[in-house]
């Protein structure tokens, strides 16, 4: 859901250019950089100079996500772990999983629209080392920021439609996210009580 309207961004971004790039993308994710693309391509910003900004407010933003995990781990586990079946002995299991396949999930995370706060969150609950961490959704933010940029530079008219696209996507991604983290952690409950007999 975005903040601001379409119509809104694009008139702010022409306004105020980079000032107001890096904290929107920071907010507002990846149709901002759709839109900075577009911005890009009738004359308003350069491409190169809204690339770094959107990669580094992209950052910004992931390592934000990543502190509520790593600092908020005790309270969050203690407030909602409850409702959502994760245990302290749950968040160890994660963890290993973490050590093995950080960066793979990090990346597939990252590049699944719509659920790439879970696993950023995910990632500082578990105590990821954040130079790991950060290294990994640099990576993939490289890739992921230069897509929609262009994007929005050759396609930039059809901007209502790749945000209802990106809707559509994000609604899916999220369907097929807490599928799989249900299914998570029935398997490791159902292996838990199999043990115990």
């Amino acid at each position: 859901m975005l903040m601001f309207s379409l119509s809104k961004i694009i008139e702010l971004l022409i306004q105020y250019k980079y000032f107001i790039l890096f904290p929107i993308v920071v907010v507002e994710g990846p149709i901002v950089t759709v839109i900075a693309g577009f911005v890009s391509s009738i004359g308003y910003m350069g491409l190169f100079a809204a690339y770094v900004i959107v990669v580094f407010g992209d950052l910004t933003g992931d390592a934000l996500y990543y502190v509520m995990g790593r600092w908020g781990r005790e309270r969050f586990l203690n407030r909602w772990g409850k409702y959502i079946g994760l245990s302290l002995e749950r968040v160890v299991s994660i963890e290993k999983h973490f050590e093995k396949h950080g960066s793979k999930t990090l990346l597939i995370g990252k590049l699944a629209h719509g659920i790439g706060a879970i696993f950023l969150v995910a990632a500082g609950l578990v105590k990821m080392p954040f130079s790991k961490f950060i290294f990994a959704n640099f990576t993939a933010t490289l890739i992921k920021s230069l897509a929609l940029l262009l994007i929005g530079y050759f396609f930039g008219k059809a901007i209502i439609k790749i945000n209802s696209i990106l809707e559509f996507i994000s609604a899916i991604s999220i369907s097929v996210g807490i599928i799989v983290v249900l299914a998570f952690f029935y398997y490791r409950k159902k292996k838990a009580d199999n043990s115990y007999e």
